[in-house]
């Protein structure tokens, strides 16, 4: 029994098993899906397992020779700009009080976000799409789905800084409130600084999740103003025998948040740590 939990503790082959069964997994289809755009159409049909041979690159640069790649591309990067500004910004200003004052309803408005984190966006979609549409008159635009987003961004937001910003040392608040700052100079001199591991991590997990969603652009965007994933479901459809174009074009759009995420794991490992910690 000791060998067995030595073997499971320790990284033993049992572990390294279901290691490499969920990497073949997760990045199975995506290598298939890369791949798959260096084929043609034929060679799909013939072998659909098997490797480019010889290698097709004209369905990658047939979808970055399309202009409407590039428009989707650019609404996509801006809402999902957008919600990341809106829901670092808005979160950190809720989670600081939460976690540096004490006042009397602080568990319990805590508790609204945490319980936040159990809301799907699809059980308000109807209503969301009535109050941005018709109350606010933002239908069609990167805000109408940008606020949404960040609203709905914004409970994970708040779980995560809120045990960063209260393992802060209450010495250096001390210090600054003597050297005459106050309260606002504290959050945005100390708080936000100290709390920069916490907050690309955040913001990350906002921008990838908004570069991924579809159903609420979906209901709210007509037209130019359309997003990326949205144009993957379109040109799969209009070119839906072109099943390269297609893999190619599903490749590219999911580069740039691939790239994200990579270059920032390390500070959203050490976010997460930190959230961990506190």
């Amino acid at each position: 029994m000791a060998r067995r939990a030595n073997a499971y503790g320790r990284g033993g082959p049992f572990v390294y098993l279901v290691a490499l069964l969920v990497v073949a997994v997760t990045l199975g289809p995506v290598l298939y899906g890369a791949l798959g755009g260096f084929r043609s159409n034929a060679q799909l049909a013939r072998d659909p397992a098997g490797l480019p041979d010889p290698w097709v690159f004209s369905n990658y640069t047939n979808v970055l020779s399309n202009p409407a790649f590039w428009r989707y591309t650019l609404n996509s990067t801006a809402i999902a700009l957008i919600t990341t500004v809106v829901a670092v910004i808005a979160g950190v200003m809720a989670a600081y009080p939460l976690a540096r004052y004490q006042f009397k309803l602080r568990e319990p408005l805590f508790l609204v976000f945490v319980l936040g984190l159990l809301f799907p966006a699809a059980v308000a979609i109807i209503p969301l799409f009535i109050l941005v549409t018709q109350d606010l008159g933002m239908g069609d635009t990167w805000l109408g789905v940008a606020l949404p987003q960040a609203a709905f961004a914004l409970p994970v937001t708040v779980v995560i800084l809120r045990p960063f910003l209260a393992a802060l040392p209450k010495e250096l608040e001390e210090a600054a409130t003597l050297d005459g700052a106050g309260r606002v100079g504290i959050f945005w001199r100390i708080a936000v600084p100290l709390s920069m591991p916490a907050l690309v991590t955040v913001g990350v997990l906002a921008f990838v999740t908004s570069w991924n969603a579809y159903l609420l652009p979906l209901l709210l965007l007509r037209g130019e103003t359309r997003t990326l994933p949205l144009g993957v479901a379109d040109f799969s459809t209009q070119y839906s025998a072109d099943t390269a174009g297609v893999l190619a074009f599903t490749t590219i759009a999911m580069i740039p948040a691939l790239i994200l995420f990579l270059a920032m794991q390390g500070r959203i490992v050490s976010g997460l740590q930190g959230a961990v910690k506190g």
